[in-house]
């Protein structure tokens, strides 16, 4: 799919900037909401005059979080000439991509990947996110001062360059604070898996917690079978599934699920509050951190390309004009293309994230 975002302009050739995410997988909340952020972000500059009167056109390719559809994505956009590429939204589809493009020489900059497999390379890649090593890290300091000592982990195959990263990271932090992972219970997610052997085989060992490193839709159904099997047991969640679509699929059997933001969503800032206001005016729905992320990933590409030099690389001027002032923090990336984020800890209540200390 072509989103042609016009202004006023002359006869110049438009210039693209691709996009890659899951927009029909059964994950595809992330990929969608994240298309959404970019298209903001380029309207919006759009309108501004675009580059240097020329209008930026995103061309749209669906990965459906399978590595041969992300290869194929990526060497379409790569056939189309965009000047980089926003995405993918998983750490298994960069994992596709990145081959494609860095023979390529094209930049990609993704809104959400944290894998560790990503951390410290001299490519051309640009992550928007912290690593999975840092999230991990805090999820085990909040949980154990909570009382949790005894964690039973399911992960999803699907994105198992993601999953199996964050699981070794957490492993490592609760084993750090006297704590430890005592069952790990992998699973490939399709659409008819049945989630009660997945929570019987986590219950095996007497955990004193549960933990879901899935996506949102997975989350879910993990979180109604744990409600069946073990009800007293507390529940929570890696980042990934932190979506929109979390709290509509789960309802009452996600209340209290313990996970990570990475953004304010009670931002009451004047640049947080306007792109709230434009976001939910022209899509009637609330951003949520796949939106956030892409917004500020579209942001820095933008100012980087209308930074850059002539014949200087995409990721020369990337480098060359940061820091970039994101809608919640400063994004400054090191050699490497990586950076820091902040995360917010929230619990779901009433059909809310609510933050919690």
């Amino acid at each position: 799919m072509v989103c042609c975002l016009l202004v006023a302009c002359g006869n110049d050739e438009p210039v693209r900037i691709g996009f890659i995410g899951g927009l029909t997988d059964s994950n595809s909340d992330n990929g969608q909401a994240g298309l959404r952020g970019v298209t903001l972000a380029v309207e919006q500059f759009n309108r501004a005059g675009g580059l240097d009167g020329r209008i930026v056109e995103v061309v749209a390719r669906d990965d459906a979080q399978n590595p041969e559809t992300a290869a194929r994505a990526a060497r379409d956009l790569v056939a189309a000439g965009v000047s980089a590429i926003i995405g993918p939204f998983t750490s298994s589809m960069a994992e596709a991509t990145l081959p494609v493009t860095g023979a390529a020489g094209i930049l990609q900059v993704s809104p959400t990947i944290t894998s560790m497999t990503f951390y410290g390379k001299d490519d051309n890649l640009f992550r928007i996110n912290r690593t999975t090593r840092d999230n991990a890290r805090d999820y085990a300091k909040v949980m154990v001062d909570r009382g949790q000592r005894k964690f039973a982990v399911a992960y999803d195959l699907r994105n198992r360059n993601f999953t199996e990263s964050w699981l070794a990271e957490f492993r490592s932090a609760t084993e750090s604070m006297g704590a430890g992972v005592v069952s790990t219970v992998p699973y490939e997610s399709v659409p008819d898996r049945d989630f009660a052997p997945v929570i019987r085989a986590m219950l095996a060992d007497g955990p004193d917690s549960l933990f879901f490193i899935s996506g949102a839709l997975d989350v879910a159904r993990l979180a109604q079978e744990a409600r069946k099997q073990a009800p007293a047991l507390p529940i929570g969640a890696a980042e990934w599934a932190a979506t929109e679509h979390l709290v509509d699929l789960g309802g009452s059997v996600v209340e209290g699920l313990l996970i990570a933001q990475n953004f304010d969503r009670d931002d009451t800032s004047a640049r947080f509050s306007e792109f709230d206001e434009a976001y939910f005016k022209h899509f009637q729905r609330a951003p949520g951190y796949s939106s956030v992320s892409a917004y500020d990933a579209a942001t820095v590409v933008l100012k980087a390309l209308s930074g850059r030099r002539p014949g200087e690389t995409m990721k020369a001027s990337m480098l060359r004009n940061g820091p970039y002032q994101g809608l919640q923090q400063q994004i400054a990336f090191d050699a490497n293309g990586d950076t820091t984020r902040q995360v917010y800890f929230t619990e779901i209540r009433q059909g809310r994230y609510v933050k919690v200390k």
